[in-house]
């Protein structure tokens, strides 16, 4: 197969990839990153896997999947926590459970169904793969925000806190969510997203460019094009490396450093059983978990929690002063660095899916009751917003303002 141009998301060097062979994977021969993984069957096992996890989503968002026993039986489905949350009065909360959880998971899943079963079609038009394409891009502009894997981790969390109240049933939208979990899972590593853009633009190849026209990748179809203002493939923004994406940047961690204050020293949760109970913070969380001999799960929401807000907060900041101060030092390092921060700032949500979980179940009047605090509200927000400002760094910064760019002349074969 012909090796194609491509752009390195994270260090910006253009490479020629071809399609690597069984075992192997084509890397960026500056920064170490993965530019094309060999997928055996690419397409069909991940339709079938996507089949499977689609249908085991309904039974999962519709069915109970915890129910407690005090004073009568109280179970709860994935719809009853942000309705519970609204209630209380935290409808920005549940709005993003209700979205992390249930809506953008199940358009995530929707989408990637439809267009691998479209890619099969080999009579599809031009304008049809067209909007294919787009489809395509919503479906991946979701992936980050489709929360599913932290969310049954918040439910084992909750699991643990309920059981010190009274006797808790596992429900089977439990276990259908956790099946969901790993074919979705199975389905994103046997996915050749490559080869699937490939199909969906096999009648539209790529515009050449003019001589010294620039070119730059999609970020998101990784289509390398003359600059313009939208990726002729899949029809996102185009965009060349630009300074203004520091300063975005910069300002969206400096609200998430102002949040994280008051997100750990205000209570996120009251439990108050027979009248005895007060508002705990995260950290006093952690402590209550450790005291009743769960260190696994202490140790778990301690890391995701608290180590890893503090992570982003710290990694993306050193990123962005240095890459401000034009610094060539550790590059490599660096691009390590910006991976981890920008795939690790989910699973902070384990806490707030947690307390969307027991403020629906825990509910009894007199006999006990939970109560989301306003911690719980600034701590979502210090997520969301690191979240953000990690996508708003463009790593390719770091190389370009440490140094010119080499000519797109380089390849890299598996």
């Amino acid at each position: 197969m012909t090796a194609i141009l491509r752009e390195c998301p994270i260090c910006g060097l253009f490479q020629r990839v071809g399609t690597p062979t069984a075992g192997t994977h084509a890397a960026c021969s500056r920064c170490g990153s993965v530019l094309r993984q060999h997928r055996t069957d690419p397409a069909r096992r991940a339709l079938a896997l996507s089949i499977a996890a689609v249908m085991l989503f309904a039974l999962a968002a519709t069915q109970p999947f915890l129910a407690i026993d005090l004073g009568g039986v109280r179970s709860t489905t994935m719809i009853a926590g942000p309705e519970a949350l609204e209630q209380t009065g935290l409808a920005p909360l549940a709005f993003v459970v209700l979205a992390t959880t249930m809506l953008a998971p199940a358009i995530r899943l929707g989408l990637t169904l439809f267009v691998l079963l479209a890619v099969h079609r080999p009579s599809l038009t031009l304008p049809g793969r067209r909007h294919l394409a787009r489809l395509f891009r919503w479906a991946e502009w979701l992936e980050p925000w489709s929360m599913l894997e932290v969310f049954l981790l918040g439910v084992f969390v909750a699991y643990a806190k309920l059981i010190d109240l009274a006797p808790v049933h596992v429900g089977i939208a439990a276990y259908a969510l956790g099946a969901t979990m790993l074919m979705t899972a199975a389905a994103d590593a046997t996915l050749d997203r490559a080869t699937v853009w490939e199909s969906i633009a096999a009648s539209a190849p790529p515009q050449p460019a003019l001589p010294g026209q620039k070119r730059v990748a999609c970020g998101c179809c990784g289509l390398v094009s003359p600059v313009q203002k939208h990726c002729p493939r899949c029809g996102g923004k185009l965009a060349l490396p630009s300074r203004r994406a520091i300063g975005q940047s910069w300002a969206l961690l400096s609200a998430a450093a102002l949040l994280y204050i008051p997100a750990n020293t205000l209570p996120i949760l009251a439990v108050v059983q027979l009248g005895r109970g007060s508002p705990h913070t995260i950290l006093q969380g952690v402590v209550e978990l450790a005291l009743g001999g769960l260190w696994p799960l202490a140790a778990l929401v301690f890391t995701a929690s608290i180590a890893v807000p503090m992570l982003k907060l710290f990694g993306l900041g050193y990123l962005l002063f240095t890459t401000g101060r034009r610094s060539p030092a550790n590059l490599r390092t660096r691009a390590r660095l910006y991976r981890i921060v920008e795939a690790s700032g989910r699973w902070s949500m384990i806490d707030v899916f947690m307390i969307s979980i027991l403020t629906a179940l825990v509910q009894m009047g007199a006999l006990a009751t939970v109560t989301p605090g306003p911690g719980a509200l600034c701590f979502c927000a210090v997520v969301i917003l690191t979240m953000l400002a990690a996508h708003e760094f463009d790593p390719r910064l770091m190389w370009d303002t440490a140094a010119p760019s080499p000519k797109p002349d380089a390849e890299n074969r598996a």
